[in-house]
């Protein structure tokens, strides 16, 4: 159920990049589900519909340059399908690539914290959800 009036973000704490977006996202006025990935399990199914939602695959939420990735699974190992890219976020949910913010139906990575703000203000600027998903979403 897609909740307008709650901004969902799944981070990891443990990283300078997850408690920057936490601290930015506590910011705004809209009620906050902060799910740090690194006390709470995130099921495959969820991690599968936020990708999609992305409009990636699940080993695109992989961070697969991320120091503890390379030193478990090395630098070559490039050809994962997705059952195994599930397997690493489950074991190893610090290798997610940028902290992930749902408002609403729209779904976005953030690279940054401040991407954060220009993400809250193109939702409040008064697009329509349908219109300013794809435009959102593209917004890198």
């Amino acid at each position: 159920m897609k909740d307008d009036r709650q901004i969902t973000l799944y981070y990891h704490s443990g990283t300078s990049l997850g408690k920057q977006t936490y601290a930015y996202v506590t910011t705004s006025e809209k009620k906050l589900l902060a799910i740090d990935i690194a006390k709470n399990k995130v099921t495959g199914t969820q991690w599968a519909e936020m990708a999609d939602n992305l409009g990636i695959t699940v080993c695109e939420l992989i961070d697969m340059d991320h120091p503890d990735f390379v030193a478990l699974y090395g630098r070559d190992k490039r050809d994962l399908d997705w059952e195994d890219c599930l397997k690493i976020l489950d074991k190893n949910p610090i290798v997610l690539a940028y902290p992930i913010v749902i408002n609403g139906g729209s779904y976005k990575m953030i690279k940054t914290p401040s991407e954060f703000v220009n993400y809250l203000s193109a939702d409040s600027s008064g697009i329509q959800s349908g219109e300013g998903a794809a435009g959102i979403k593209e917004s890198d």
